[in-house]
């Protein structure tokens, strides 16, 4: 006992009688009657009446006690005070598991109520602290579950998408294909099992970061043909090689696509793997050899000050077929400016002159129209905008569903625009 209470018994842990904590629970003092709330040895219909007492500091007090009934839990779960709505919902979802929404004692059916209020809380904060009080828990009920998944904040669905075992399969697939909110196929990929059905699911999605995710999940179940047709898109997304090489299982196919245009520093991981076969192993490390003999071409004109003999050297990788995006990539790497602006001017038909101005200018829009002019892809232009250009994410223009963010009149206007400057 504290305060009021501890001046008026003495310091002891003498049980109010009913009457005295009646006559309590209607004391003027907010402070006494908090007190009387947040007691274990009070009566129900006692607890119940201060569910509505005014002061929010005693209502949270009842919403925290163990001992509240049903119906307190019920009525406070619609309270207009936030932290009162927090305090239920860190208490009640503690008395969650084995509800349903089919109870037949009357007592656990309003319990279930309140919960479900809870899970439709208009506070972010409320339903996140049931959904990481819930998302371990093997026996929580799944038709909240449910809810608390397709949230609109990924506070909330994330811990939910990511750890519930209450979660089907059927589930997953549901949310995948409801275009959730950005985040939530990530979540789904980090669980600690993804079955095939879930990730050919994502895979087949535009969301190039779950698609990530998933790639470094080792548990992830994806199928060899899958892991072929992301292969296949995977060239120029950056973000999937070094999961794409650490997969525990590669096909020889996926592993020859793969060593095409990988950066030159997981080539030597990808040639090492031991789940290929001796025949497959060994056409994945041709094609290495020859990805390292490109990559050391296209770094020697870096230390040819001449500019004449640079350009030479690059008229000739042209002829060649070797001025490929993976070979400008590496120039780029390497900050092989000179190089770049060769290859560009080679590939586009523009002069030196004019690629310059706009690297000097740092223009996003002319490097995007100089790119689509030298034929590169549009995820290709992202690149050049932030390692040659070296233009911050916020000014970077991207690819839009892997067209160049620029109409053809647009980036014909550019390429006028810097050709006419001096």
């Amino acid at each position: 006992m504290t305060g009021f209470l501890k001046r008026l018994f003495g310091g002891g842990s003498k049980p109010l009688e009913y009457e005295k904590a009646k006559e309590l629970a209607a004391h003027p003092d907010p402070g006494v009657r908090a007190e009387i709330a947040e007691r274990t040895d009070i009566k129900a219909e006692i607890l119940y009446f201060l569910a509505e007492d005014s002061d929010p500091e005693v209502r949270r007090k009842v919403a925290a006690n163990a001992h509240a009934p049903a119906q307190a839990n019920l009525l406070l779960a619609a309270d207009q005070n936030d932290a009162v709505r927090r305090d239920l919902a860190a208490k009640i979802s503690r008395l969650a598991p084995g509800l349903s929404a089919h109870e037949q004692d009357r007592l656990r059916r309003v319990t279930y109520e309140a919960l479900e209020v809870l899970a439709r809380d208009q506070i972010p904060k409320v339903r996140q602290i049931l959904a990481e009080a819930l998302k371990d828990v093997a026996n929580a009920p799944p038709d909240v579950i449910r809810r608390l998944a397709r949230d609109a904040e990924l506070v909330v669905a994330g811990p939910i998408l990511q750890h519930s075992p209450v979660l089907t399969d059927e589930d997953l697939l549901e949310v995948i294909a409801a275009n959730p909110i950005p985040g939530a196929l990530s979540a789904i990929s980090r669980r600690s099992v993804v079955n095939v059905r879930v990730c050919d699911a994502i895979a087949a999605t535009e969301d190039v970061d779950a698609i990530a995710v998933l790639l470094g999940n080792s548990s992830a179940q994806i199928r060899e043909e899958t892991l072929d047709r992301l292969a296949d898109r995977a060239a120029d997304i950056e973000a999937w090689h070094k999961p794409f090489t650490e997969r525990p299982q590669l096909s020889p196919k996926t592993a020859q696509k793969l060593a095409r245009f990988i950066a030159a520093n997981l080539l030597q991981a990808l040639a090492a793997r031991k789940d290929l076969g001796e025949e497959a192993a060994a056409a994945v490390a041709a094609v290495v050899a020859r990805r390292i003999d490109e990559i050391e071409t296209a770094a020697e004109p870096k230390g040819v000050s001449d500019e004449a003999a640079l350009t030479a050297k690059v008229r000739g990788m042209k002829a060649a077929g070797q001025l490929s995006e993976t070979t400008l990539d590496t120039a780029l790497s390497s900050n092989d400016t000179n190089f770049v602006i060769v290859a560009l001017s080679e590939l586009s038909g523009l002069s030196q002159r004019v690629i310059r101005k706009v690297v000097e200018t740092q223009s996003a829009k002319g490097i995007v129209a100089v790119s689509w002019k030298a034929e590169m892809s549009a995820a290709f232009s992202v690149q050049l905008q932030t390692k040659l250009l070296h233009l911050p994410v916020s000014k970077v223009l991207a690819a839009k569903a892997g067209d160049h963010p620029l109409s053809i009149d647009e980036m014909e206007w550019q390429l006028e625009f810097f050709g006419s400057q001096g």
